[in-house]
């Protein structure tokens, strides 16, 4: 499970959200909301440890995300505007490097590449894609990983009808094998009510 616990921050003398709690648990996503400058990016980037709250914890299973680093960044996976994709390998030699760190087998390549239609872009370097089939490569990255908790920002942005409900599809999927996600997004999530929390982030103050 993951807890935020009265979390607070500032970005100068402009408040982005303070003394916020929330938990994430097994089967549930958390749906983060709120205008352009709110705090949704950075917000999610504290949920990873990449940025410090200025007060309150993040909580893993119980432990301080601080003190379990290690475990706590193998059972995470965060998919952000750049989609942690390397821009000079192509797209199947990005995604076997992928496989390669998670201990995956590379055939798992060619048929994930099938399905989100980057077949034919399979050999261009990253690089030369076009922001959609970025934004799926990243996608597939994710997908290869193990991980129990994904992270996501803005996952939708340049996703045609298709690559959304692709990705919806794989969100259901993730949810069902008891994986949990957080997920930030200027709409609503076609996806059983019972398995979505919502955390609304204000304008600032």
């Amino acid at each position: 499970m993951l807890e935020a616990r009265k979390l607070g921050l500032w970005r100068g003398d402009r408040r982005l959200f303070d003394d916020l709690s929330f938990q994430v648990e097994p089967g549930q996503i958390v749906l983060v909301r709120g205008a352009n400058g709110s705090g949704k990016t950075t917000l999610l980037r504290v949920l990873c440890g990449l940025t410090r709250p200025e007060h309150g914890q993040v909580h893993w299973n119980g432990n301080n995300i601080e003190k379990i680093r290690e475990c706590y960044g193998a059972q995470l996976a965060y998919w952000g505007h750049l989609g942690g994709l390397k821009h000079d390998l192509n797209v199947i030699q990005h995604l076997q490097f992928i496989c390669r760190l998670n201990g995956l087998d590379e055939a798992a390549v060619p048929p994930l590449l099938e399905s989100l239609s980057l077949t034919r872009c399979a050999g261009l370097p990253v690089r030369h894609l076009s922001a959609g089939q970025q934004r799926r490569a990243g996608l597939a990255s994710l997908l290869l990983s193990s991980a129990s908790l994904w992270i996501m920002d803005e996952p939708f942005t340049n996703m045609d009808d298709n690559g959304r409900e692709y990705l919806l599809q794989r969100l259901q999927e993730h949810l069902d094998r008891q994986g949990m996600v957080v997920v930030a997004a200027h709409h609503e999530l076609d996806l059983p009510e019972s398995e979505v929390k919502r955390v609304m982030l204000g304008s600032g103050s």
